[in-house]
This record gives C-alpha cells, structure tokens and sequence, in this order.
C-alpha cells in the first residue's frame, strides 16, 4: 500500500472504537446479570454461549464480503442488525428468549471482528494494524467509564447487573452503522470468481490447514480459548462474589492497560517475530492464573489486580499477534475468510467449549451457592503452562518479517 488517503486513519480507528464498545459495555456485566436474575447454571452457560454460537455465522458472512460485497456496506446491515436485536434483548426476561434473541444479535455481530479487521488492513499497512485496532481496546475501557457516569448522571443507580447495558450497546451499534457509510471503499477482492460449496459455507480458508505451522497454531488457539473464556465470560462473577462493586470498570482496567501495549505489539513481531510474541501472550495467561489461584489461596486483593492488568498482554500479543500471523499466511482472495476462521476457532468452537466447561469446573466446586475458587483457578493456571510449553516445543515462525 503505498498512499493513504487523509482521514483514513480515523476513520478505521473510529469503526474500531464503535465496534467494541457496543459489546463491551453489555457483555462484560453479563454474568453478573444473569445472577441477579436468578438464571439457572444451565441456561447461564447457554445464554453465555451466544457468542461462540454467533461466531457460526463468520465464514459465511465473511464470504459474502469476499465475493459479493463491498465490505463496509456489509458491516453497515450487520450493525443495524445488532442495534435491533440487543434492544430486544434489553427487554426480554424469561431465560429462553433471552438466549433466542442474544444468539440472533450474536450472529450480526461475530462476523464483525473479522470483518473490522479485513477492512483496517485493506486500507491501512498490514504491520501497523494495532496501531488501528488499539482503538478497540480504547472503546472497551470506554464502556467501563461510561458505565461509572451512567450510573452517576443518567441513572442515579449502578447499571451493572441490569439490561441498561443492552440499551447503551443497541445505541452504539446504530451510531456505528451510521460511520460505516464513511469508511473507505472495500471491494470484494474474489468478486467474480466462481464459487464453489465451500466458498458458499465461507470454508476456503480451511485449505490452510494444509500448512503445518498454521494447524498448530489454530490448535493451539482454540485450546487457548479454554482458560482464556473462564475470566472473559465469567470473571464479573468471580469479582462480584469477592465484593467488588464497580465490577465492569475493575475489569477493564486490563483493557486500559492493553491500550498502551496494543502499540508495542508491531516492535514485538518486529523484533521477536509472531512465534515470541505469542508465547509472550501466553505466559501472561499464566501468570494471570497462578495471581488468581494465590489471592484466593492467601486472601491478598492485590494479586486480583494482577491478574486484570495482563489482560492487554494476553490479547494483544497472542490474539492479535496471531490476527497479523493469519493475514500473512492468507492468499488475499481468501483473507477476510481466514480471518473469519480464526474468530469461528477462537471465539466460536473454542470459547464454547471453555464456557460449559468453565460452568461445569464451576459448579463442580460449588457447595450451597458458594463457589471454592481456588481448585478453579488452580487447574487453569496448570492448562495455561502446558499451553506455553506446546506453542514454545511444536510452533515454527514462517512468516517474512517486515520492518
């Protein structure tokens, strides 16, 4: 890419800002509501899998964006789509329309990381993608701040724990559709080639499995995503039940910190190249649990923040040092697809594996509606070694770096 038109830049930033923080500023105090409302430990595993379940949806979505369509006017109907389905989840209250309704947003709005991230690096330099995606992480700590005034200003009560949160992201997804009209235009890099049933169910980019470095690398990213979905889906309950009050503004404090981390990720592949900059991530990811695993152990609040404040190391340096990974690997006409694959892997298959079975490891050591957390965190501080070890011993960096 050798010009940038002026006011891209901002452009991409403030879809990223957007795109994020419509989610964030519901999903984040989620567990916790479900928990106010008394929602079985079923139905809260399967409200909680609504986003695994939606990510279903991103190959083929992303195909279309492949294909047929312009990518920015793609993401302007799946923003509509989420504005109308996460008010109707705001008023929802029975368990089961819950979940019909959430998973439905769900399916607008999972195909919309993948897509965000085709589009920033269509038309920005593929190696200073975080420098965009950093915008993500700000619109994350965002719906923290705004939850704070909120709760303060609007409302006069807090709003965690509620379906205000619902209300505030539906409002976010239309001001997002809204920007989209002015993105930059993407064209469908494959428009005209003939397609096939893979291309129509979104799977070209399964012929990356091919290459052995990369299988690793989705094997080893959806098994990430088991200890990863315990604190992402249900820290708020964790927090909550130690007597934090303000728990979606705790919690991101690691998204703040992630912000400033988000820009050192290029001058991490840079210098250590993807392989490093991912077990980087990974070893934050232990270093999160084992600080969980000792609070609980040695009753010290102090290691809880610990755990928090890794969080930009875990997602910045593993998952979007892994984003960057797959835009290289990918042939362009089946970019967007391969970026498609690895949210399906990641926060589809392997989040809803991590979400029944962080309900289950749960419940298995909850006595009367009190949960023993320390057997919890114990086991996945133990998964998160050996993933650390597996990534160090069985990956290769393939990938030309790129100064």
């Amino acid at each position: 890419m050798n010009t940038i038109a002026p006011g891209v830049k901002l452009r991409l930033s403030v879809m990223m800002f957007l795109q994020y923080m419509m989610f964030a500023v519901w999903w984040v105090p989620m567990a916790a509501y479900l928990k106010n409302m008394e929602v079985s430990a079923s139905y809260q595993a399967w409200i909680l899998s609504v986003m695994p379940l939606g990510c279903l949806a991103s190959p083929l979505i992303c195909m279309v964006a492949d294909r047929h369509f312009a990518s920015q006017r793609v993401l302007t109907v799946l923003n509509l789509g989420c504005a109308l389905f996460f008010f109707l989840g705001a008023r929802e209250t029975h368990p089961d329309w819950i979940f019909v309704v959430l998973l439905l947003g769900m399916c607008f709005y999972m195909p919309t990381w993948s897509l965000t991230n085709a589009i920033a690096m269509a038309n920005y330099p593929p190696e200073k993608f975080p420098q965009i995606r950093v915008f993500g992480s700000i619109g994350w700590v965002a719906s923290a701040a705004f939850s704070l005034i909120a709760a303060t200003n609007l409302f006069g009560v807090a709003i965690d724990g509620t379906a205000i949160p619902l209300y505030c992201g539906a409002a976010t997804a239309l001001l997002a559709a809204l920007l989209n009209l002015t993105l930059p235009n993407t064209p469908p890099p494959a428009k005209g080639q003939k397609a096939s049933m893979v291309d129509a169910l979104g799977l070209r980019a399964l012929t990356l499995l091919k290459d052995r470095n990369f299988a690793i690398f989705i094997l080893l990213s959806l098994l990430t995503m088991i200890p990863f979905t315990l604190y992402f889906s249900l820290g708020s309950q964790f927090f909550e039940s130690q007597g934090f009050r303000q728990v979606t503004a705790t919690m991101n404090l690691g998204q703040l910190v992630e912000i400033f981390l988000m820009v050192l990720v290029p001058l991490a592949l840079m210098r250590w190249g993807v392989k490093w900059t991912m077990v980087g991530g990974l070893c934050a990811l232990a270093i999160r649990y084992f600080a969980l695993w000792g609070g609980v152990a040695g009753n010290q609040e102090y290691l809880y923040y610990i755990a928090i404040l890794v969080h930009g190391i875990i997602f910045g340096f593993f998952f979007v040092g892994g984003q960057v990974y797959v835009d290289k690997k990918a042939p362009p006409e089946v970019r967007a697809q391969a970026q498609g694959l690895i949210v399906l892997i990641c926060f589809g298959v392997g989040m809803l594996i991590g979400t029944f079975g962080s309900v289950e490891l749960i419940q298995r050591y909850t006595t009367d509606s009190v949960v023993n957390w320390s057997p919890v965190f114990a086991i996945m501080a133990l998964i998160s070694t050996v993933l650390v070890v597996a990534l160090i011993a069985l990956f290769r960096d393939d990938t030309k770096s790129t100064a």
